[in-house]
């Protein structure tokens, strides 16, 4: 087994997206070749309503998956092609925008008016870029929940793990989504396929994922055996940027860690990309945009 050396920890930045919702970013936008097939990861967490009720009203999508996770209040959801619902805490909808969408996102907080929850937008390839839109909704019961011996707690949302299965299915990147739990000052090894790419994002507690081997832990940069600073932690709203390897490796600190393990299958294909619609080039984008302005950007069902 080779431990997958740490190649950048980042904190997540401020952001307004929608109508004046307030975020964090992890990544997202620029360059975003190391995430590949991944494009961006918002954590909305707020417990002010006024800085995220205003939502995410109706806009477009192509090209793309867009995984929303909630862990607190509910986000009420309607699109073009006639889904509506509400997803609750331990709720996940994952939708296939493909040749295009028009949706929105309208969160409300719980009875103390606490929001928090995810996305997370993976690529299509160019193969699947214009297929049809598809919406899976999985409530928090449906999701596989594995406790190890020593606490270790994994929600598969999608993918497969511990010989278990995410209830997402018939994604193109197969990724693989996990929400790891891990208990105070546990040291615990988790695999990951060697091919993909994967990144953590640490949301309680804080935690060292390992490099290779003690006494080696996150690095703010790159090191090599001979640096001697000391390593950080990982705390919240940390994205831990992984380079090869089959595991991660990461030790618990004395409140535990709580992070999002996320992997997926690189595309390698060019990336055009503005806004909400991301595409293979230029004038697939442009021709995106031609196509909102004169209301034939829907090849699925009507707004």
């Amino acid at each position: 087994m080779s431990i997958r050396p740490v190649k950048r920890l980042i904190k997540a930045k401020p952001a307004m997206e929608g109508a004046g919702v307030h975020l964090r970013r992890a990544f997202g936008f620029g360059n975003t070749t190391e995430f590949d097939p991944f494009l961006l990861l918002d954590d909305f967490r707020n417990d002010v309503p006024e800085d995220y009720l205003a939502g995410f009203p109706w806009h477009p999508h192509r090209g793309i998956e867009t995984i929303t996770y909630v862990l607190a209040g509910t986000v009420d959801h309607a699109d073009s092609i006639g889904n509506q619902g509400a997803i609750s805490p331990g709720d996940v909808q994952w939708m296939t925008a493909g040749s295009g969408i028009i949706h929105q996102e309208m969160p409300k907080g719980d009875a103390a008016g606490r929001m928090h929850g995810f996305q997370l937008w993976a690529n299509l390839p160019a193969s699947l870029k214009m297929t049809a839109p598809r919406y899976q909704e999985v409530k928090s019961l449906e999701i596989p929940v594995i406790t190890d011996d020593d606490g270790t707690h994994v929600r598969v949302i999608c993918g497969s793990f511990w010989g278990k299965s995410g209830p997402v299915d018939g994604i193109a990147a197969d990724p693989v989504y996990l929400d790891v739990s891990i208990a105070p000052g546990r040291r615990k090894s988790l695999p990951v396929g060697t091919t993909r790419h994967a990144f953590a994002y640490v949301f309680a507690g804080g935690g060292k994922f390992c490099n290779a081997s003690d006494p080696l832990a996150v690095p703010t940069e790159p090191v090599g055996w001979l640096d001697t600073t000391p390593p950080l932690e990982a705390d919240n709203r940390s994205l831990v940027l992984f380079d090869r390897g089959d595991e991660v490796v990461v030790q618990a600190g004395e409140e535990g860690v709580r992070f999002l393990l996320v992997s997926g299958k690189p595309l390698e294909e060019p990336v055009a990309w503005y806004g909400p619609i991301v595409m293979n080039t230029q004038e697939q984008l442009q021709q995106a945009f031609r196509e909102l302005d004169t209301g034939t950007f829907l090849k699925s069902g009507k707004k």
